[in-house]
């Protein structure tokens, strides 16, 4: 019998089912603590009966696991929890950026389970050569991933550029990427075409957009209405709003690398003049501290200015001061258009706050129109300079999360 021929009641009860399953994990989920059964009872408004069926689909999927019970005293033998599974699907998170590629795994909890990081100027590099190098990383992560009991249940891939709807990155000026059709030159590559129902095998998307996700999901919660801002070569912001990621008309919002901070200034890779990477990228600082890259690799940049800035370099400082007054005059024009009150530097700019957030502070208190009296707090992210690449995984084990029962039709 075909799915349209089917008996209306059937499909009811299998998309009840669907979401119990969705309800129960997302509570386990999201808890501060292990819930017992009765406590999920209580707080889905489920029976006991109905959450102890749901809970053995959850345990025999590998989704969840029994916590050992907390002491207590007084008759009766204690509840056990339920905690997220550290065996089970897990994401894949890919990243390539301007100077590296990035490969991490994430399971349900969020845990980092593998990581690897390969450096490398890879604007000589061709796209497909690119991405082949990513995907003997991701075979790697792969089978480090099995020997940890879990499996690969989808990718997604940060990259810094304008990316559409199927997976096309359209420009990446600071790669020299244009029209570059990811998805198809990776095609037949496992574990990038591995799926789970209800899970794409791949997603491509803006590196400050999953930065931004991994943000708003990390722990504790981030706020619900912030701008994440992307310190590498290149400059991207993820603009988060009432908790969703606000991606524009087209998915392309949050360019701030290419607002003009000087209209008639230098000259940009994207073709513009002034643009604010070339104040605040990273290339921009190394240089105006009076290092030459060959002095100051991609791999050691931001740590070595910190050293710097430490140790009192008068040029660094004068360069990290330079570059976070550009940045804040960029940041202040976003806060007036958009009322945001949170400022998160993440990428190169994590380690760099200290002396990068004085500065964006100073512009945004002299340019924000409501300052005086609606103060924005400008902080490191959570996530660091991996915000993107742990994004990108985080962002495949929510969906798993939001809809389990996909995961079970593939494990039963």
């Amino acid at each position: 019998m075909s799915p349209t021929n089917a008996p209306a009641g059937a499909v009811r009860q299998g998309s009840l089912r669907e979401l119990n399953l969705a309800l129960v994990l997302g509570r386990i989920a999201a808890a501060d603590r292990p819930p017992s059964r009765a406590d999920l009872a209580t707080a889905t408004g489920l029976t006991r009966a109905t959450v102890s069926a749901v809970v053995e689909d959850l345990l025999a999927g590998r989704l969840v696991g029994e916590a050992d019970p907390a002491p207590r005293a007084g008759a009766g033998r204690p509840a056990r929890g339920l905690v997220l599974a550290d065996e089970g699907p897990a994401g894949l998170g890919l990243e390539v950026n301007v100077d590296y590629l990035a490969v991490c795994v994430v399971d349900l909890s969020g845990q980092v389970r593998h990581r690897t990081v390969h450096r490398a100027d890879l604007r000589p590099v061709a796209p497909a050569e690119a991405l082949a190098r990513l995907v003997e990383m991701a075979a790697q992560a792969r089978a480090d991933a099995a020997r940890q009991g879990l499996t690969l249940a989808g990718a997604a891939l940060a990259v810094p550029g304008l990316v559409d709807g199927a997976g096309l990155v359209r420009l990446a000026p600071n790669l020299g990427w244009r029209d570059v059709p990811v998805p198809a030159l990776l095609a037949g590559h496992p574990p990038l075409t591995e799926r789970v129902p209800g899970v794409p095998a791949l997603v491509v998307d803006n590196e400050a957009n999953l930065a931004a996700l991994g943000e708003l999901h990390s722990r504790p919660p981030g706020p619900a209405s912030f701008l994440h801002i992307s310190g590498e070569v290149g400059i991207g912001a993820g603009i988060v709003l009432d908790g969703a990621l606000f991606r524009g008309v087209r998915g392309w919002s949050g360019e701030i690398g290419h607002l003009p901070v000087h209209p008639q200034g230098r000259p940009c890779r994207c073709g513009g003049q002034g643009c604010l990477e070339q104040y605040a990228g990273q290339e921009a600082i190394v240089a105006a501290a009076g290092l030459a890259r060959a002095e100051l690799p991609a791999d050691t940049a931001t740590v070595r200015l910190a050293e710097l800035a430490e140790a009192g370099d008068a040029d660094a400082l004068r360069a990290l001061h330079d570059a976070g007054t550009a940045l804040g005059v960029a940041v202040a024009g976003v806060v007036n258009l958009l009322d945001l009150d949170t400022v998160v530097l993440g990428g190169g700019y994590a380690p760099l706050a200290p002396w990068l957030c004085p500065p964006v502070l100073a512009e945004i208190a002299s340019r924000v129109l409501t300052a005086a009296w609606s103060p924005v707090t400008v902080r490191p992210a959570t996530l660091g300079a991996e915000a993107a690449v742990v994004g990108a995984a985080g962002s495949v084990v929510r969906q798993i999360v939001a809809r389990p029962a996909g995961w079970l039709s593939r494990s039963g």
